[in-house]
């Protein structure tokens, strides 16, 4: 089974994906799902990061996913403390923002994987 360009793109769409579902996520969750404050708080901005790295992850530019990449691991640690920490709606929000993350990450390693696969394949 030799690697292809088909499987990076699978990988960078889904990881495209899952970035673009955690930025909305975490804005919707900080605005309107479980706010800490009625009428949302300023914790939404913790969404621009991501939204700002976007549209570079989806266009596979390798400094956006490592930006990304590095920036993940703060979500997934952010979530899991609100999981734990919090109640109801919030721990709810908490722990799909965690699975998003995870996820985002996930696709993003196997992005890169796919990549070095297919620079080191004899073509």
């Amino acid at each position: 089974m030799s690697p292809s360009p088909e499987g990076d793109l699978r990988w960078r769409r889904a990881t495209a994906a899952a970035l673009l579902a955690l930025a909305l996520l975490e804005l919707l969750w900080e605005m309107w799902l479980a706010p800490l404050k009625p009428g949302g708080s300023w914790l939404a901005l913790k969404a621009l990061p991501l939204l700002a790295f976007t549209p570079g992850v989806a266009q596979g530019r390798i400094r956006a996913r490592q930006w990304t990449l590095l920036l993940l691991p703060w979500y997934v640690a952010e979530g899991v403390v609100r999981a734990f920490s919090d109640g109801g709606r919030q721990a709810l929000c908490a722990g799909a923002a965690v699975a998003l993350a995870l996820a985002t990450l996930a696709a993003g390693l196997g992005w890169f994987r796919a990549q070095r696969r297919a620079l080191r394949s004899p073509v």
